[in-house]
């Protein structure tokens, strides 16, 4: 993606966001991710869930369908901006991968390119995401810091998502309440109480 892109998208997401007057928040959601670098460029699959207020898991993978596919787990941080439909976010995890490699020779001048390498790595993210109605659209950078499997400590990832929410925030913190009501309930429940139950189920 280029700068001018880049900046064209977040000019868009600052003019609706702007003009939005309600929050949207989501539990968990579900979509696509263009990633580009100036080694390959990927699509991938995405799926984010909210696992406490304003924090979720992020799992991403991604492949160039050639000799470069990567799995990462990130647990993200996010932040609203101007309302919380236009948040940015900021988070680390790791990755794994089937990647393909770079090795400078100096002695013959020349870069032998291997493939097929299992990579693991250390990642950080940073990103900005917007959501209407049911989407969620973002635009991150990701680095990677490869820790074995790759001649190439450094390699960053510029990337687009789209997802769809599977469950809204709300909905999730009803369940969540009901659970603990559930759970509440049996405890304070007299044992005798609960022998009945069980007998009166069958």
């Amino acid at each position: 993606m280029s700068n001018k892109l880049f900046l064209l998208f977040l000019s868009f997401l600052l003019s609706i966001s702007i003009n939005s007057l309600f929050a949207q928040r989501y539990g968990n959601a579900v979509g696509v991710r263009l990633g580009n670098n100036n080694l390959s460029r990927q699509f991938g699959i995405t799926f984010q869930q909210r696992i406490l207020d304003r924090t979720s898991l992020e799992g991403i993978l991604q492949t160039d369908f050639a000799r470069n596919t990567n799995l990462s787990l990130l647990l993200e941080k996010h932040k609203p901006i101007i309302s919380k439909r236009f948040n940015y976010y900021l988070g680390a995890g790791v990755s794994f991968g089937n990647e393909e490699s770079f090795m400078k020779n100096e002695v013959d001048k020349e870069i032998i390119q291997t493939y097929g390498n299992s990579t693991m790595g250390i990642e950080a993210i940073g990103g900005l995401e917007f959501t209407i109605a049911n989407t969620v659209l973002s635009v991150d950078y990701k680095p990677n810091f490869n820790l074995s499997g790759r001649e190439e400590f450094y390699r960053g990832q510029v990337g687009f998502s789209a997802r769809t929410i599977l469950t809204k925030s709300k909905e999730q913190k009803k369940k969540q309440r009901q659970r603990q009501k559930a759970k509440k309930r049996n405890e304070t429940e007299p044992f005798g109480e609960k022998v009945k139950s069980i007998f009166s189920k069958k």
